[in-house]
């Protein structure tokens, strides 16, 4: 390793610390409202991408809150005594699942009377993505040998959490959603099956489109977490991270900074991903090593301007650009 990257490195490890610039606190940005109307299903989405789903499949006959405050990033959020206390007025919480919202079981604790909806159930997560709680701290798989029906019961309890960025896991999280709603409020079960319709047949042409427009592409993208594994998986595409583990907070390791330069180089690669919640100077370094730029590939983890399929369709156009 030359001195310059020896140099690049360490600024990446000792200078620029990988933190998010979600600082607002939980307190003063809460987006749970008060029930004002009791006519119709008051439901709580946990983060923005089922907010998103939520409000499709629900739109005039659901109450949909968003959970974490718009500009706080899912991962490490817990909610205060007053989000439970909104949330014990639910109809409904919306979750990702895959041990996604660490804080659910602390929920049931608490003897919350309302329906859990865990929008993962139905999608099969494969053995290599199960990680076992011990070893996760250190970012090792644990391969578990267990017969398919306790995998599917652990399935649902860790792993990689990820599933709403492959439309094609999401129409299943979209599916799940339409049933929760028609199970709460079964006289308007075709309301919410026409909108789950409509709204899924819009993520089969964003998933047509993504096939179509990455098929003669190159495969190989370095994003900055491991968030894209199920996308990936779904497109015959190859993720490398600078950040291995599902944690984007998590910091790199010198090796670690000098195997993606390398495989950048490698690969011929010249775009490294950013995301919205990190400080997007780790990967300009790296791209100013190979001589490369930086671009944004969203976890859409966060609220912002567009919805779901616009900010994926963002994500296309950057991949496509990376790639293409």
């Amino acid at each position: 390793m030359n001195n310059q990257m020896k140099l690049a490195i360490l600024a990446i490890i000792v200078v620029i610390p990988l933190v998010s610039f979600s600082v607002w606190a939980t307190d003063s940005n809460l987006q749970v409202k008060q029930i004002e109307d009791s006519t119709k299903i008051q439901a709580i989405a946990s983060f923005y991408p089922l907010y998103d789903f939520a409000k499709e499949v629900g739109k005039d006959k659901v109450d949909v809150q968003l959970l974490v405050p718009a500009g706080v990033e899912p991962h490490d959020w817990e909610p205060t005594i007053q989000d439970v206390q909104l949330m014990q007025k639910s109809n409904l919480i919306i979750i990702n699942g895959i041990g996604f919202e660490n804080w659910v079981d602390s929920l049931v604790e608490l003897n919350y009377s309302g329906e859990i909806v865990d929008t993962s159930v139905g999608i099969i997560i494969p053995d290599s993505e199960i990680i076992d709680e011990h070893e996760a701290d250190e970012h090792e798989a644990d391969e578990h040998e267990a017969d398919e029906h306790e995998a599917d019961e652990h399935n649902h309890e860790s792993g990689d959490p990820h599933i709403w960025l492959n439309p094609v896991l999401a129409k299943i999280q979209v599916q799940n959603i339409a049933d929760a709603f028609s199970q709460h409020d079964p006289q308007n079960q075709q309301f919410y099956e026409t909108n789950a319709k409509n709204y899924i047949k819009k993520l089969d042409n964003l998933d047509n489109q993504i096939r179509n427009e990455l098929s003669t592409c190159n495969r190989d993208f370095i994003a900055f977490h491991d968030a894209f594994s199920y996308f990936a998986d779904e497109y015959d595409l190859h993720q490398h991270t600078i950040i291995s583990s599902n944690d984007p907070h998590a910091e790199p390791t010198a090796k670690t900074l000098e195997n993606v330069i390398n495989t950048a180089r490698e690969l011929q690669i010249q775009i490294i991903f950013t995301e919205e919640t990190v400080d997007t100077r780790v990967s300009s370094v790296i791209a100013n090593e190979i001589g490369g730029k930086i671009l944004v590939l969203s976890p859409i983890e966060i609220g912002e301007d567009g919805n779901y399929i616009s900010r994926m369709t963002q994500n296309l156009d950057n991949l496509k650009e990376a790639l293409c």
